[in-house]
């Protein structure tokens, strides 16, 4: 069996070598267009920002290594030009020759990745104007940094490489700005106040995003010089334009095959409408675990996953179960905050025509008296009237990744929150509380379905929905300026001053106390009370509004 694969880097080589396992005498062959295979594109940013030290720790194998521990072959500087179904073969170009070569195939695999966006301005042709997509990229970007020559950036582009690539340019001492089109940056990630969250940490940690600010130009003679927006312009020595990726498909354009906006359409087994030709990695279109939806997972994880499994259907193997689908996750360090994210957004929940339930906590991400905890900021998605778990969206300063791959688990196995809620979680002082923060985060949304805990959300608080409230202090000290304040230790009747139906908008710093203080005032007849979800820790402007 010959085996063509279009495409090395995740998907691609992974299904090399998948197949060279399960058949050893199959002719495995890779085209890639570019000299390096098996690179680790999410670690470019960290090679910018120096954490990773050297370029060769970047690419997991060579051509040759590669070659060798496989047995597949691999050729490089080759582009795939045209497909011929009928005839089962691809020309494909030699580039550093320019000679054109037709491949044969019994099957064919289809993993040619996706290529950054470019914009339509002037000033492309400038010094100092990079993407972030290969090791050459983020190695031209390294040099003009270690060289002096970039002391301001600008990063066009607010998803995961844009605001990892700024992280780590700030690191470096370059002063770095984000600009990025959408109302929110990782707009498609985050809803919209986990996201304003995150801004608000990176304008902390110096790097400023500005959002709903479109790129129009960049100007200067012979190198960047400034930045044109449709806010205003900004100085800069250097742009990082990451607005996003296309898949690099339009040598299909004409050949049959199934495609949305360039994107493959794929079944579950990875194949196309071709039987012989399957797809997999950032040039293919998946499903949503969740919703059955087509779904563009372009990450490591997702190539290697589908991989595997479209590596397996072409070798034989048919008992294997289809692919169930992606969630989305993703997880990054950015800017003064962890983020960690997986399923749906309630945003996303509600397009799809769930009925939903949220809730956001503040909890400890370890016990509190350890040395280095902090707090896990999480909000949590489920189906009201089933309590199924549907997303999970958590940040912090700590290990974000251990709350959302609970999630992936639990949502992936169709659990109810009913299903979490005595899980036996590892507990230890340096890693984990008594009570595990995401069965903290299940306790009390459960709470808050059965009635008990009746609160605004951080959303509606931001819409105004406790315009009418008088608005209450229950910190453990006063903390809020102007506010009543009420010490949940001295409450031991009602209140002086307080109406029994009274609208009362109970604040702590993370919702906790507050929820006790309401507790509290239910059974002294109080009828009224809300309790701000999140506290001032994430609703970080209350201080300054009161």
């Amino acid at each position: 069996m010959k085996v063509l694969i279009i495409g090395g880097v995740a998907a691609g080589t992974k299904i090399a070598a998948k197949i060279k396992r399960e058949q050893p005498e199959a002719e495995v062959l890779i085209l890639n267009k570019g000299k390096d295979i098996s690179y680790a594109g999410c670690g470019l940013p960290y090679y910018v920002g120096g954490v990773i030290q050297q370029r060769e720790e970047l690419v997991v194998n060579t051509p040759e290594a590669f070659m060798a521990l496989t047995g597949a072959e691999v050729r490089t500087g080759v582009e795939a030009t045209a497909l011929d179904r009928t005839a089962k073969q691809v020309t494909a170009v030699e580039l550093s020759t320019g000679e054109s070569r037709v491949y044969p195939y019994d099957k064919l695999v289809i993993a040619v990745g996706a290529s950054p966006v470019v914009p339509a301005c002037d000033g492309l042709e400038l010094e100092n104007v990079f993407y972030m997509r290969t090791p050459d990229d983020a190695d031209a970007l390294r040099k003009k940094v270690d060289e002096g020559a970039i002391r301001r950036a600008v990063v066009v582009g607010g998803g995961l490489i844009g605001l990892e690539t700024a992280e780590n340019l700030a690191d470096r001492g370059v002063k770095t700005t984000v600009i990025d089109y959408a109302p929110h940056i990782l707009s498609e990630m985050l809803d919209a106040e986990v996201a304003e969250y995150v801004e608000n940490a990176m304008a902390s940690a110096g790097i400023v995003p500005f959002t709903n600010v479109a790129l129009e130009g960049i100007s200067g003679i012979g190198k960047v010089e400034k930045v044109l927006t449709s806010r205003r312009p900004m100085k800069a020595d250097a742009v990082v334009l990451a607005m996003g990726f296309r898949p690099n498909t339009g040598f299909l354009a004409e050949s049959g095959l199934e495609m949305f906006k360039g994107t493959l359409l794929v079944n579950r087994d990875m194949q196309t409408n071709d039987p012989d030709i399957y797809a997999a990695g950032d040039c293919a279109l998946v499903t949503s675990r969740i919703t059955g939806d087509r779904l563009w997972s372009a990450m490591g994880s997702t190539a290697n996953i589908t991989g595997r499994l479209a590596a397996r259907r072409i070798a034989g193997e048919a008992s294997e179960a289809d692919y169930p689908g992606a969630l989305g996750t993703g997880i990054a360090r950015l800017p003064g905050v962890n983020m960690a994210r997986t399923g749906l957004t309630e945003a996303a929940a509600k397009t799809a025509g769930f009925d939903v339930e949220t809730v956001v906590t503040v909890t400890d991400d370890k016990a509190h008296y350890y040395p280095g905890a902090g707090s896990f900021l999480t909000k949590m998605v489920c189906e009201r009237n089933s309590h199924r778990l549907l997303g999970l969206q958590v940040l912090g300063p700590g290990a974000v990744d251990k709350m959302a791959d609970i999630a992936v688990t639990a949502i992936s196995l169709g659990a109810r929150l009913e299903d979490l809620q005595y899980c036996d979680f590892a507990y230890t002082p340096p890693y984990s509380t008594a009570i595990h923060p995401f069965a903290v985060t299940v306790n009390v949304l459960l709470n808050k379905l059965e009635g008990s805990f009746e609160t605004f959300t951080p959303a509606e608080y931001a819409a105004g929905a406790a315009a009418d409230y008088r608005l209450v202090d229950c910190s453990i000290l006063p903390s809020i300026p102007g506010a009543p304040y009420l010490d949940l230790t001295k409450l031991r009747g009602p209140v002086e001053g307080f109406g029994p139906e009274e609208k009362l908008l109970l604040v702590c710093s993370k919702g906790k106390r507050a929820y006790l203080v309401q507790n509290r005032l239910k059974a002294f007849g109080y009828t009224g009370t809300r309790v701000l979800e999140g506290g001032t820790l994430f609703n970080t402007g209350i201080l300054e509004q009161n």
